[in-house]
């Protein structure tokens, strides 16, 4: 696997998301929505399988950069597009529409520039910063910068470009990624939530990370607080891939305390970036990150979500591609929690273990591996009675020792006894010196 020397350290309305789940969800609103828009299930379940190729095989990975590096400088094209990935305004959108009207970007950087304001979206100060003589210059700098770090930039007809990625309305110009990246026969499922995490929803994001892993599943997030790091982490420790989005570029690590992180993600699955490398994160880069995170996905786990979240505009990405849209439950008074609820009441489907994520995504079912459970009936069968009523009065918030000595029978030290070999069989965490919880 090719490794990665990242060395710099450096809302969305929840009626909008309402009425986009009423339109385009699956058979469980095909009361409401209309036929033409909800595919069959069947058909549905032929196209994903498709795209994941034989899913009874092992998933592998293709390393991007392990390619890409084999050549010292890109060829015409993908100089061109990485040119004019450079040049601030143009998207996925105009640049589009400029190959559209003049075949390809090698081509639109030898004609007149006057004939490139006949394109909608490019006005004179676009047509001046493509005219720019250093242009070229710059592109030749930027590639042999991510050489240096071993770093690997493809567009959509290399074939290490991820293939779901490829489906969407506005894929990426170019992707940079660093480590390696799924391919044809991979699946993936991401797991994104707020970054203001509760105990409650990192521990239900380490669960599922570590079940999807169990199962064969790559999971992807954003690399952010809370959620997105928990799942990551989890992933990695558990020995599973994981692949990173960041809304920067891969020479700007963000937030720079996940800097470590990032490196043992890109050693242990992948980091990707649409942006420069050396561009800092900015407010509207986010929501074009989480349609990359949706849309390289099967599906979407949404773990902890206020009403107003980036991870609800990664849902409704997500419906926009055609993609399943999970969400995990949380306490009714926890503001975190409001976005999950309004999911699961619009129409996701609601989580309550990794089986629920498999079960809707066919393409899955054909190969997963048995799940291990938390909490094995093997294991609770070998708890004496005073310990099983003490693990189940531990719940998945914090529970003190005081609170189990008035719920459970016997005296404080026999109970502190059942805690001990609770912890020794990884059935319960200590929290502090006075509170547990359940795993």
């Amino acid at each position: 696997m090719a490794s990665c020397d990242l060395s710099c350290r450096h809302a969305w309305d929840m009626s909008n998301l309402s009425a986009m789940f009423l339109q385009m969800r699956s058979p469980r609103l095909s009361k409401i929505a209309p036929v033409e828009i909800v595919e069959s299930r069947l058909v549905r379940a032929q196209r994903i399988f498709s795209k994941c190729g034989n899913a009874r095989s092992r998933p592998r990975r293709g390393s991007m950069s392990e390619r890409s590096m084999d050549k010292s400088s890109p060829d015409e094209e993908l100089l061109a597009k990485l040119a004019l990935h450079l040049v601030p305004g143009i998207g996925p959108r105009i640049f589009a529409n400029l190959c559209q009207a003049f075949g390809s970007p090698a081509n639109l950087l030898r004609i007149s520039p006057r004939q490139w304001l006949e394109v909608p979206g490019v006005g004179v100060e676009l047509v001046r910063a493509i005219e720019h003589p250093d242009l070229l210059r710059r592109a030749h700098a930027e590639w042999d910068a991510c050489r240096e770090r071993g770093i690997a930039i493809v567009d959509a007809n290399d074939a290490a470009f991820p293939p779901l990625l490829r489906e969407i309305f506005d894929p990426p110009i170019l992707l940079y990624a660093a480590g390696e990246l799924p391919v044809t026969d991979t699946a993936c499922v991401a797991i994104v939530g707020t970054r203001r995490a509760s105990h409650y929803g990192r521990q239900q994001a380490e669960r599922l990370a570590i079940d999807l892993v169990h199962a064969g599943v790559t999971v992807v997030s954003g690399l952010a607080r809370g959620i997105d790091a928990a799942a990551h982490r989890a992933t990695l420790e558990a020995g599973g891939c994981t692949l990173g989005v960041l809304a920067g570029g891969l020479a700007e690590i963000y937030p720079p305390e996940h800097f470590d992180l990032a490196n043992a993600i890109s050693h242990q699955g992948g980091m990707i970036a649409e942006m420069p490398l050396h561009t800092s994160p900015r407010r509207g880069h986010f929501p074009r990150r989480n349609r990359i995170i949706s849309g390289i996905s099967l599906g979407v786990v949404v773990v902890e979500a206020a009403s107003r979240s980036g991870a609800l505009v990664t849902a409704r990405h997500a419906l926009e591609q055609n993609r399943e849209v999970f969400a995990v439950p949380g306490h009714v008074d926890h503001p975190e929690s409001h976005g999950c609820h309004q999911l699961i009441r619009d129409g996701a489907k609601l989580v309550t273990c990794v089986d629920d994520v498999l079960e809707e995504l066919p393409s899955l079912q054909e190969w997963h591996r048995p799940v291990r459970k938390s909490v094995s009936f093997t294991v609770m069968q070998q708890l004496e009675p005073h310990e099983r009523e003490v693990l189940e009065a531990i719940g998945p918030s914090p529970t003190s020792i005081e609170s189990l000595a008035e719920i459970c029978s016997g005296d404080v030290p026999r109970i502190l006894a059942a805690l001990s070999i609770l912890e020794m069989r990884q059935l319960i965490t200590r929290q502090g010196g006075n509170s547990v919880v359940r795993r």
